[in-house]
């Protein structure tokens, strides 16, 4: 039996999605999480809670059965919204809607965001394996803050693809147009996505650990000279400089770079990096980041670095 097609178009989303009905749980699951949010029976999925007609089960999905030519499958999950407020269509026309994106920019975010693995190069008739699995795990939470329970794990790669991507695109400009620094701190701990990348966990506790990423995460708050202080970081010849980013409100730094456990451990590689940093550049280090369980949120930075050792 022959391999089955890997190309990233809409016939394999289609058939690695069960027909789209995974799409619609996944964008879902982003305002319900740790819900169950559909049930599957023959081509029925039912009434779904909808998140644009105030969490109202008014959002039934189906697949269908249709007449095409050509590769493209029989079957299709497909919508209709009862309130009116969002348009019928296929999986592909909610996800359009709810990413603003379509075409092919809409796949590579559906690839992505649902791990389907589909683009990639064949070379000899190997499917060609990723780097991406050597780079170490963390976990990755949905927000709210208030949730603990890690949603996935990721990698450098994966957080590099989000910050610079859409995803966090309008809760960061509305962020950073909120002028109360209470308002601000509220907003972002219920907008934001966040991750631990010390480690991963099964739940956002020091006793939960999983297991250590070997990477340190550190935090700078109100840096003055940003631009140029981020420029010393990314070029810093003592510290494994792995992602570099702007903070949620703009005015910050999040430095994420290499430790070795074997040397010493979290809290001391913490310290003494927070040493180096002060004399060095004489900017001060956030303390919290000692925490090996630390949350740093997501925000969007077109301009993120990612070293170039992480392919």
């Amino acid at each position: 039996m022959s391999a089955p097609d890997r190309h990233l178009i809409k016939e394999n989303v289609v058939r690695d999605t069960h027909y789209g009905t995974n799409v619609y749980t996944h964008i879902l699951r982003s305002y319900y999480p740790g819900e169950t949010l559909m049930y599957v029976s023959g081509e029925e999925c039912g009434w779904l809670k909808n998140p644009w007609d105030n969490s109202r089960q008014s959002l039934h999905v189906w697949i269908e059965k249709r007449e095409v030519d050509g590769p493209f499958p029989e079957r299709i999950a497909r919508h209709h919204d009862a309130s009116g407020n969002i348009p019928d269509g296929t999986f592909l026309d909610f996800a359009a809607f709810f990413y603003k994106k379509e075409g092919m920019e809409l796949l590579e975010i559906l690839n992505q965001e649902l791990h389907l693995h589909l683009g990639n190069e064949e070379q000899q008739g190997v499917l060609f394996q990723s780097p991406l699995q050597l780079q170490p795990y963390f976990s990755f939470f949905k927000a709210p803050i208030r949730n603990t329970i890690p949603y996935k794990q990721i990698n450098l790669r994966d957080t590099w693809n989000y910050i610079t991507g859409h995803y966090a695109k309008d809760r960061t400009l509305d962020l950073r147009g909120i002028r109360d620094p209470q308002r601000a701190r509220a907003f972002k701990a219920s907008r934001f996505d966040y991750v631990t990348f010390s480690g991963t966990f099964t739940a956002r506790k020091e006793d939960r650990l999983v297991k250590h990423s070997g990477l340190l995460c550190l935090d700078f708050d109100h840096v003055p000279k940003l631009e140029e202080f981020f420029q010393a970081l990314k070029s810093d010849q003592q510290l494994q400089t792995q992602l570099l980013f702007r903070s949620p409100s703009g005015d910050g730094l999040k430095w994420v770079i290499k430790i070795d456990l074997e040397q010493c451990r979290h809290a001391e590689w913490f310290r003494a990096v927070a040493n180096y940093v002060f004399k060095t550049y004489h900017i001060p280090v956030d303390p919290s980041g000692k925490d090996i369980c630390r949350a740093c949120f997501l925000p969007w930075d077109p301009r993120a670095y990612l070293s170039e050792d992480i392919y």
